[in-house]
């Protein structure tokens, strides 16, 4: 029951938000530990360019359940 519930949780985020993360994730594993900190913070910042990421923090500002298919 516990893995369904976290396997729900990750779909239902954005798809670009998901794939983001991976890609990250597998070029993280051939860096030392400070460039993959850089790399990440790097991608990170531009993650909140994109506009699910926005949807996602005026949803947080408002209180509100995010409109992911609506911002992307």
């Amino acid at each position: 029951a516990e893995i369904g519930r976290i396997a729900a949780s990750i779909c239902a985020k954005p798809a670009a938000a998901i794939a983001a993360g991976k890609a990250l994730f597998y070029r993280q594993r051939e860096l030392g530990i400070e460039a993959a900190y850089q790399l990440a913070g790097q991608t990170m910042s531009c993650n909140m360019m994109l506009e699910v990421a926005q949807e996602g923090l005026q949803a947080f500002i408002d209180k509100r359940e995010p409109a992911w298919r609506k911002a992307g």
